[in-house]
């Protein structure tokens, strides 16, 4: 798909925004969500979108929700707190919204590949975890990515919040110790795998070792950009 080199936009029509790549994390004006990557930018003002958030579609559908029709919204609708389907962090600014079955998804969730490759192997995105996270140990809503051979799921919104938390701590330069107690808890089956599948070995044990490459994928997917090369920046800044 080709994206404009540069758009107006109605929340921001006072500039053009120009289509960048950027390594350095920033805050979405549109669905106030993390991004990196590319984004539509100001060159005068602060102000970032999504790739995704910048040529948002009037309305999509979704694999996962067959019988619903997403309606691309500037704010959320109604009076009530509103969360995302996919990732479960409120809704505050760009939606989708599927006004018959009260379903909402992120511009970035929305568009969150169904494959992920890593490099290695290949992840699946799914409605609902098949076994328990590997994060958090739950199986609560929100979608997952997950192996080939079903044992390694894990929460998009796990990976989110530690991702936006060890982010946060870098960047808003808070102690040393605090962002390598957070960094620590971005998941991995390093050192699991045993305990996951015991002495099966084989096949099973080969699709499963996922490890840091995996998690980058995810990240930068979840970030707007799963590309090679926005994963490997990811990759460098979760192991600072």
């Amino acid at each position: 798909m080709k994206f404009d080199r540069e758009i107006s936009h109605p929340i921001h029509p006072q500039h053009r925004l120009k289509l960048e790549h950027t390594e350095i994390p920033f805050n979405c004006d549109g669905c106030k969500e993390a991004g990196i990557g590319f984004q539509y930018k100001c060159q005068k003002c602060n102000f970032h979108l999504h790739k995704a958030c910048g040529v948002a579609a009037r309305t999509i559908y979704h694999p996962f929700y067959k019988k619903c029709e997403f309606q691309f919204c500037y704010d959320p609708p109604g009076a009530a707190r509103r969360i995302c389907d996919a990732c479960r962090n409120e809704v505050l600014g760009f939606v989708y919204h599927c006004r018959r079955c009260d379903f909402d998804l992120h511009p970035c969730c929305a568009n969150l590949p169904q494959v992920l490759d890593d490099g290695e192997r290949n992840l699946y995105l799914c409605l609902k975890l098949s076994s328990s996270c590997h994060h958090c140990g739950g199986k609560g809503p929100g979608w997952s990515y997950r192996s080939h051979c079903k044992t390694y799921n894990l929460h998009v919104s796990c990976v989110k919040e530690l991702l936006v938390e060890s982010w946060q701590a870098i960047y808003l330069n808070v102690d040393k110790n605090k962002v390598r107690e957070m960094q620590t808890r971005i998941p991995s089956l390093k050192g699991t795998l045993k305990n996951n599948h015991g002495e099966r070995g084989g096949k099973v044990m080969k699709c499963c070792q996922i490890a840091g490459g995996a998690v980058s994928a995810i990240v930068s997917a979840i970030l707007g950009d799963p590309t090679p090369i926005i994963t490997a920046v990811v990759g460098r800044l979760i192991s600072k």
